[in-house]
């Protein structure tokens, strides 16, 4: 998964009724199951259609997470969390347009709304429409200047186009902001691979495994290090 899509994963599962890490495959499928009943008990209940459209979404499933959305808005079309969780399952469906389309009907009712504006700045990306993704990134970073999430979705799409000093710089302040994050001091590791930073980059490795990352882990980043 890249950087950007982990991001908006991140922020999607944080905002659902998630599990805890330990629980197993299969408790999440009892748990689902158990939603269901509940839904096919009290199918005008809103609340109940969430719980159960975030069990889909978490065991990846996108058809049902959808439909269910779909179930939501019929009922209720300003609700801001079923808008903005079908637009993450639309996109998982290659959707865009219609992804699209649900955040900015979300955003159309609550204005600014950090991750409204993040999933879409981060949907326009994977669409390709590179300078408005940039144009809503570079403003969400201005909105929010001390959010390491919003550095680091910046930090993510100057990578994926080149732009691996802005990367850096940006990844760092991500860093700077939440220094336990080793996801961003992997990523800027990679960025000063492709930099030819080769001493930088392995500095940022021991300093990941420094955190807790195991060094196997990082072998392939530590490969390539060696390529000079």
């Amino acid at each position: 998964m890249s950087s950007l899509r982990k991001i908006l994963s991140f922020v999607v599962l944080s905002m659902t009724v998630a599990p805890t890490w330990a629980q197993t495959y299969e408790q999440m499928v009892d748990s689902l199951e158990a939603a269901t009943k509940m839904v096919e008990k009290f199918p005008e209940d809103v609340d109940l259609k969430l719980k159960k459209a975030s069990w889909n979404l978490l065991l990846e499933q996108w058809d049902y997470a959808k439909s269910e959305y779909d179930k939501v808005l019929a009922i209720d079309p300003r609700n801001v969390a079923a808008l903005y969780y079908r637009a993450y399952a639309n996109e998982k469906l290659h959707r865009y347009k219609f992804a699209r389309k649900d955040y900015e009907e979300m955003l159309s009712i609550v204005p600014g709304d950090f991750n409204g504006q993040l999933g879409l700045a981060l949907l326009l990306q994977k669409d390709l429409h590179f300078t408005e993704a940039m144009n809503r990134i570079n403003r969400l970073v201005e909105q929010h200047p001390k959010s390491a999430v919003a550095f680091a979705a910046r930090a993510g799409m100057e990578a994926e186009r080149g732009m691996l000093d802005l990367a850096e710089y940006d990844f760092s302040e991500a860093m700077r902001l939440a220094p336990d994050n080793t996801d961003y001091i992997i990523n800027r590791a990679d960025v000063r691979i492709r930099m030819k930073h080769f001493d930088d980059a392995r500095a940022d490795l021991a300093l990941a495994v420094k955190k807790g990352i195991p060094r196997p882990a990082l072998s392939d980043l530590y490969a390539r290090c060696q390529k000079k």
